[in-house]
């Protein structure tokens, strides 16, 4: 379970399961707006006071206060379904 205020890993698996040529403009636009919010509200808390589990979650998705390219993000360009 993904702390207070933070985007849920079931939002997150299932934006990023989808390949973007399947997603809408908005949709697009909607994922990228809460990535983007996620990833300031990992950067801005502490790693000290994040739960294990959402430690764990932010380094599967890249938010480990890092500018790293994600677990998910490495597989699906493996794959290519990625952007790269």
């Amino acid at each position: 379970m993904s702390d207070v205020g933070r985007q849920s890993f079931t939002d997150k698996a299932g934006s990023a399961m989808k390949p973007d040529s399947q997603k809408g403009m908005f949709e697009q636009a909607g994922d990228a707006i809460k990535g983007t919010t996620d990833s300031m509200a990992s950067t801005v808390q502490p790693n000290s006071q994040k739960s294990n589990t959402q430690k764990m979650g932010d380094t599967m998705s890249g938010n480990s206060n890092q500018n790293s390219e994600s677990m998910m993000d490495k597989a699906k360009n493996a794959v290519g379904m990625g952007n790269k």
